[in-house]
């Protein structure tokens, strides 16, 4: 079972890598016209960036922050991973949890950042009404030594100010799902403010990490 302090290494790399396609999102196009026409470039900066691949935390951290979180819905995304302990949270549990939720986004996708190599991204045909608002947009990445592709999909609304991620799901893997067991599991054990604690905590470890990390010669 995953649990809030270890998600899966591969699941992370592939969650990351929409999530950084997205990033130079246009909301007048169809979400999977949008994938399809960033997806090379941001792989070609993960590949082909000095920096990125050298691990240097301050300039995945940049690429993350400019390129990935402004176009997610956290809010969406942590609703929706709390289930129904969400309806249970105060406005201010609910921000808190938001911020501690993209917090701990934040520092996996940067982890996972330069683990970008040699993959591949195609596309299924999206399955869209013109009024629709809510869509899934499926495709598969092939990798190097590996003979399967990995089906990954991803769940994105349309919001006021266009199209935001807020689920992903790889080899039948909602991310929701993932972290949904780990939460009520911590609600269970102390409440929301408990929920929170761990991931204040959480976020601190990974912080510390990344600063000893980036100090490294």
């Amino acid at each position: 079972m995953p649990s809030i302090l270890a998600l899966n290494r591969f699941f992370l790399l592939f969650a990351m890598l929409f999530l950084a396609v997205c990033g130079l999102a246009q909301a007048q196009e169809a979400p999977d016209v949008l994938i399809r026409r960033v997806s090379q470039e941001v792989m070609d900066l993960a590949r082909n960036d000095p920096a990125i691949q050298a691990g240097d935390r301050r300039r995945i951290y940049a690429v993350v922050e400019s390129r990935i979180m402004p176009h997610l819905d956290f809010q969406r995304g942590t609703a929706l991973t709390m289930g129904r302990n969400w309806r249970q949270a105060t406005p201010e549990q609910r921000q808190k949890l938001s911020e501690e939720f993209r917090n701990l986004l934040l520092h996996t996708y940067a982890g996972a950042m330069s683990q970008i190599k040699d993959q591949t991204m195609t596309f299924k045909p999206l399955r869209m009404d013109p009024t629709d608002t809510d869509v899934e947009v499926r495709s598969e990445v092939r990798m190097p030594r590996r003979p399967e592709p990995v089906e990954v999909s991803y769940r994105l609304h349309k919001s006021a100010s266009g199209w935001k991620i807020y689920d992903v799901n790889v080899m039948g893997a909602w991310l929701s799902e993932t972290y949904r067991t780990t939460f009520a599991s911590e609600v269970s054990k102390g409440g929301i403010d408990g929920l929170i604690h761990t991931l204040e905590e959480k976020n601190r470890q990974l912080a510390s990490r990344d600063a000893q990390e980036s100090g490294k010669p």
